[in-house]
């Protein structure tokens, strides 16, 4: 290191040469056949490489980069001689570390205008990775993230719940992801270590749900050879969860209650009972109140399974969540697929921000899985999404851009924050950090009706 010293401070530099070694920005350049012929001091301190190891190597060997191979910038800008600007992506460094960075390349020629190779500088953005990960870690918590207010407040309770051994009752509309919250209680219980065990009720009759759930001894019915462990004895130590357990039949409603109520169960063909070592957790789509007063659904039951409710709100309720959601699904197929989709047209958000979405989170994920299918990579457009999107695709208009993205977030933030202040609405014009008369005015734009009711307090 020291012998590298002398010699840098001995060469007398070009300016040009000066200031690539004072930006903070790492600086390389390749020839035709990417071999590395220059390499500046930011990109020695970005990648762990020295300067003398980088010379002469080919620059995919120095960096490892999830750009590297077909998905080159700098290949890209050779072969068709724009620059590429800005593109997101990571180098592994010498140390093994992932580096998230933002790159830019560009054409070196020479005098006569012949190519002689291409130059790229790459940005650190670990610092900014970091913060966004911090302001993310705000909307999220376990696997769930969320900007929705109705959100944040099941965010608030999810610790204590998952802390306590009470059943739990999960409420929402399909596709609204239950499974997904009772796995992240489950992550977030003193029973983590134990297994998770998820049934779905309504996919078995009952027959079969109650031999699948308490298991079977051998010789409990003609071709039972041997004892088959239940899910209640599958998930020792862990959580069960009963997923659309309004489809359960009294019937077995009666078996279930007794668990729940003295902790132990008999599987078909025993002759004593086994301990239930469990946290059940339960989930619906239905109206359990309405089917116990229809006379399907047994209120003692009701009343055992509804200790502690959580009711998730419809996609449609929450669409600030969108592009959070989308951004979600695109890293993790391209985590799974191995491509390189960086994201979603301003056109196709529209699009997706005005859609009900009667199927929730997992009618929005198909959509961007349908979009994978179609395109490896660049950004989703319009034409990648399903028809049953693009089919409303005229009502967005031409001319749609980001505006209309926002525009939506900016209504449903508006909503939300009257809902949370009673409708007061001075109170939520100082929750969303705007004056009163700027809030109306939104309202007009966006039209949202004046609630009802200020819900302002007057003393009598």
């Amino acid at each position: 290191m020291g012998g590298r010293k002398k010699d840098r401070t001995s060469t007398i530099l070009t300016p040009t040469d000066a200031i690539l070694e004072s930006i903070s920005d790492g600086v390389f350049s390749v020839d035709l056949e990417w071999r590395v012929t220059s390499f500046n001091r930011a990109a020695e301190i970005i990648t762990g490489v020295p300067r003398e190891e980088a010379i002469g190597r080919r620059c995919a060997e120095v960096f490892r980069s999830s750009m590297c191979g077909a998905a080159c910038a700098l290949q890209q800008t050779l072969q068709t001689g724009k620059p590429v600007i800005g593109q997101s992506g990571y180098i592994i460094n010498a140390e093994g570390n992932r580096i998230p960075i933002s790159i830019s390349t560009a054409v070196l020629r020479d005098a006569e205008g012949r190519m002689l190779g291409g130059a790229e500088t790459f940005r650190d953005l670990s610092e900014i990775e970091a913060l966004r990960q911090e302001l993310e870690g705000k909307y999220r918590i376990g696997d769930l993230a969320s900007r929705s207010p109705l959100m944040q407040r099941v965010f608030e309770v999810l610790p204590a719940i998952a802390a306590s051994p009470s059943t739990v009752l999960i409420l929402g509309e399909t596709g609204t992801g239950k499974e997904l919250v009772a796995r992240t209680i489950h992550s977030l219980s003193p029973r983590h270590k134990g297994p998770f065990i998820a049934v779905n009720c309504g996919a078995l009759p009952d027959t079969l749900l109650e031999s699948e759930l308490f298991g079977y001894k051998a010789g409990a019915f003609t071709g039972a050879s041997k004892d088959k462990p239940g899910r209640f004895a599958l998930a020792k130590g862990g959580t069960l969860f009963l997923d659309e357990i309004g489809e359960v039949s009294p019937a077995l409603q009666v078996r279930l209650l007794r668990v729940l109520q003295e902790r132990t169960y008999e599987p078909l063909g025993a002759v004593r009972s086994e301990t239930a070592d469990v946290r059940v957790i339960t989930a619906t789509h239905r109206d359990l109140a309405e089917l116990v007063r229809e006379g399907v659904f047994r209120e003692d039951f009701y009343y055992r399974v509804n200790v502690v409710r959580i009711e998730l709100p419809p996609l449609r309720r929450r669409k600030e969540d969108i592009p959070l959601l989308v951004d979600q699904f695109i890293t993790r197929f391209n985590r799974l697929q191995q491509k390189n989709v960086q994201g979603v047209t301003a056109e196709a958000l529209s699009l997706l921000m005005a859609h009900d979405w009667p199927g929730n989170i997992r009618e929005l994920e198909n959509a961007i899985e349908h979009a994978f299918i179609l395109l490896q990579e660049g950004y989703i457009g319009i034409r990648h999404l399903p028809k049953e999107l693009t089919a409303h695709a005229g009502n967005i208009g031409q001319g749609a851009d980001t505006r209309s993205a926002h525009d939506i977030l900016d209504a449903q933030a508006i909503r939300a924050a009257l809902e949370r202040n009673n409708y007061n609405r001075l109170a939520a014009a100082r929750d969303l950090g705007i004056h009163k008369t700027t809030l109306f005015r939104r309202m007009k734009k966006l039209g949202i009706p004046l609630p009802p009711r200020d819900g302002r307090t007057r003393r009598t």
